[in-house]
């Protein structure tokens, strides 16, 4: 099945965690110190789980650290009383949250259906039919060429891919893409999106839609 890692200082959490999900037919990697993550092959991963509240490194510090190494779900075990600091929480990189106390069927379910929808290729590649991104070297392929993209409109081009299909705001791209600390403003997504529309159509490949008076997606043609 899938190979997954939990982390969580508490080790009964630990370990009932581990003893549902190996029941599944799961491989499990439970660490109760964050710092433990450091030796592990992050990439091998298929979904991650994280505590929230952990001394020393917090799951929001350590998701924002190993989101660049991991490309598979990271969803975050936490209080009833933490929900409200998770909407900046999931800015860090995580997909999902579960919430504590949590019942065994709860995240049997809430795994399967992440990685039911998790059909990207690990650190490897994310496919359509016009294109491809290699994730590893943040590269976007049509056909056999590489689309000479700044970093800002490689981001942007991943970000709408991988979620294709969804229309997002100039300003929800610019938060995930720049944060919220970024030093522009969101009128720069449009200009962007001109570069990126332009260094397509040149190749032929015009994936990126407007939706007038909502945003932009990131739409195939059937």
């Amino acid at each position: 099945m899938a190979n997954i890692l939990v982390v969580d200082d508490e080790r009964a959490i630990l370990a009932m965690v581990k003893k549902i999900l190996e029941a599944d037919g799961h491989c499990v990697t439970a660490v109760s110190n964050p710092r433990e993550t450091a030796g592990l092959k992050l990439q091998t991963y298929d979904l991650i789980i994280l505590d929230v509240m952990m001394p020393e490194t917090d799951g929001y510090t350590l998701c924002r650290k190993i989101r660049p190494l991991a490309d598979c779900p990271i969803l975050f075990l936490t209080a009833k009383t933490e929900e409200d600091s998770l909407v900046c929480g999931l800015e860090t990189g995580a997909d999902d949250y579960i919430s504590k106390p949590f019942g065994k069927m709860e995240l049997r379910a809430r795994v399967r259906a992440h990685l039911r929808r998790e059909h990207r290729e690990h650190s490897v590649r994310l496919s359509f039919s016009g294109c491809y991104f290699n994730l590893s070297a943040k590269q976007l392929v049509v056909g056999e060429e590489i689309v000479p993209l700044t970093k800002s409109e490689y981001l942007i081009c991943e970000y709408l891919a991988r979620n294709a299909g969804q229309v997002f705001s100039r300003e929800q791209i610019y938060e995930k893409v720049f944060g919220y600390d970024g030093e522009s403003s969101d009128a720069t997504i449009a200009m962007h999106i001109k570069n990126i529309r332009s260094k397509l159509e040149g190749m032929d490949y015009a994936p990126v839609k407007t939706v007038w008076g909502i945003g932009y997606k990131w739409e195939e043609k059937q």
